[in-house]
């Protein structure tokens, strides 16, 4: 292996740790703020949930990672249809529309996009962004349903809809930096996520 790929390698082992220390962090700042509702709980309770929850943040992630897999225009296409349908699924939910099976469509779309960059599936655009959206709308309306109360709900959305982004940007460096270092890890690292996602469908389809 030439010095270069094994730099490549540690940078992406770096980027990957340091993604989880972040998301522990967040996650005990979102409960924090989820716990007391109020007032307070707007654009930080927000912008934590999205690291709060495995599927959430593997699901993003993988849009970026798969984006960058195919390339363009969906390297752009995907990560921007994503925040789009997530903010129409919250306004479902806020709005008290009913949505069936939010939790195992949240939980299968861990599986479905791992399971797209395990495979390398070249979808068509039309194909990728309508899987994109129809999974975007399910967390959406996910984080909506969670909205606290007395929560500040522009807040609360300008904070999620960033956080989402930023998962999608490292999604995007994380797929661009296997496809140069390592295509093979890169696919298997859909392979994991796709596994994890069959263990978040079981439990899903438990409750």
């Amino acid at each position: 292996m030439s010095v270069a790929r094994r730099c490549a390698l540690l940078r992406a082992r770096i980027a990957a740790r340091a993604l989880v220390a972040s998301a522990s962090c967040l996650y005990a700042g979102a409960a924090a703020a989820h716990s007391g509702g109020g007032p307070g709980a707007g654009f930080a309770a927000g912008f934590g949930h999205p690291f709060g929850g495995g599927d959430h943040l593997l699901a993003m992630v993988c849009v970026g990672a798969w984006g960058a897999q195919l390339g363009s225009p969906l390297r752009l296409a995907l990560p921007t249809t994503f925040p789009l349908m997530m903010v129409a699924g919250a306004a479902l939910a806020l709005w008290g529309l009913p949505l069936p099976a939010v939790e195992s469509g949240v939980a299968l779309s861990v599986l479905a996009l791992g399971a797209c960059i395990a495979w390398r599936w070249r979808a068509p655009v039309w194909a990728a962004c309508a899987l994109v959206a129809g999974f975007a709308l399910l967390h959406g309306y996910a984080h909506g349903r969670e909205l606290p109360v007395a929560a500040d709900p522009a807040g609360y959305s300008l904070g999620f809809v960033l956080a989402t982004g930023l998962l999608h940007v490292f999604g995007i460096g994380l797929g661009e930096l296997g496809l140069r270092a390592s295509p093979v890890a890169l696919r298997g690292f859909g392979a994991a996520v796709a596994a994890v996602g069959v263990a978040f469908v079981v439990a899903a389809l438990r409750v």
